[in-house]
């Protein structure tokens, strides 16, 4: 019986060995995010249950204050178009300087794949804004956040990037650090400023997940299987062409 389970947990762990820590890292991730998307939109679209929003509201009740408004909405703007549109210009611009344009044309493809799908949902839930606003006139629906699935998505890129290519370790986890810092407190700022519920925010964040894991797998294995004319068609050097920018791995 224990020479049974031996071999079962070591052929498990071999089988984990063989997947590699990323990919279940990947995996748990996926599994993650879809399990409280489900949760959530259960809860707000079929249960029409708001308790936790409502809590949330109430906890940060006492926080606000005009200083905490000012900070909010200036953590606010880095997830905002008025920051996303050059942002990502500029990043399809220095890879496309670079000669990477095989690379230039992956960020574009995830730039414009998730501003589509963002609004999709948003049109599909259309779920209304919180009534009391910090902010007036704010247009737009509410389900997912706009703010955080694009600034998971934008910084997210960003962090890929600089996992694969900044050699300095302290550089590159100082800034990966700060970035997943960054994105957190841009959806606590929308939730502070009542543009958004918490349940808004996290859906944000799950989405981005989801939609960042299934492009890189896609553009990953349309990479493997043009391995041999990409380079021909769009002149890609070796560097970037055995790279994957957009990888699930």
């Amino acid at each position: 019986m224990k020479r049974g389970i031996h071999l079962v947990v070591k052929k498990l762990w071999g089988a984990i060995a063989l997947l590699g820590a990323e990919f279940l890292l990947v995996l748990i991730s996926f599994f993650i995010s879809l399990s409280l998307l489900i949760i959530i939109i259960r809860q707000i679209f079929y249960s029409k249950v708001f308790n936790m929003d409502e809590r949330v509201f109430s906890y940060l009740s006492p926080y606000v204050t005009e200083t905490n408004t000012q900070l909010m909405k200036f953590f606010s703007f880095f997830g905002s178009h008025f920051l996303f549109v050059p942002g990502w210009l500029a990043l399809i611009i220095f890879y496309f300087i670079r000669k990477q344009k095989w690379m230039a044309f992956k960020i574009l493809i995830v730039a414009l794949c998730n501003v589509g799908l963002m609004f999709g949902l948003k049109l599909f839930f259309n779920r209304p804004r919180p009534l009391i606003q910090l902010l007036k006139d704010v247009p737009g629906l509410s389900f997912p956040s706009g703010h955080a699935f694009m600034s998971l998505i934008f910084y997210g890129v960003i962090v890929y990037l600089m996992y694969n290519q900044v050699k300095n370790k302290w550089l590159k986890w100082t800034a990966i650090i700060t970035l997943a810092i960054m994105v957190l407190i841009i959806g606590l700022s929308r939730i502070y400023l009542r543009v958004h519920y918490a349940s808004d925010v996290i859906a944000g964040y799950c989405f981005g997940v989801i939609s960042l894991l299934i492009l890189f797998g896609l553009l990953r294995q349309i990479e493997k299987f043009n391995a041999k004319k990409i380079p021909q068609h769009l002149n890609v050097t070796k560097a970037d062409a055995g790279s994957a920018v957009i990888s699930a791995d």
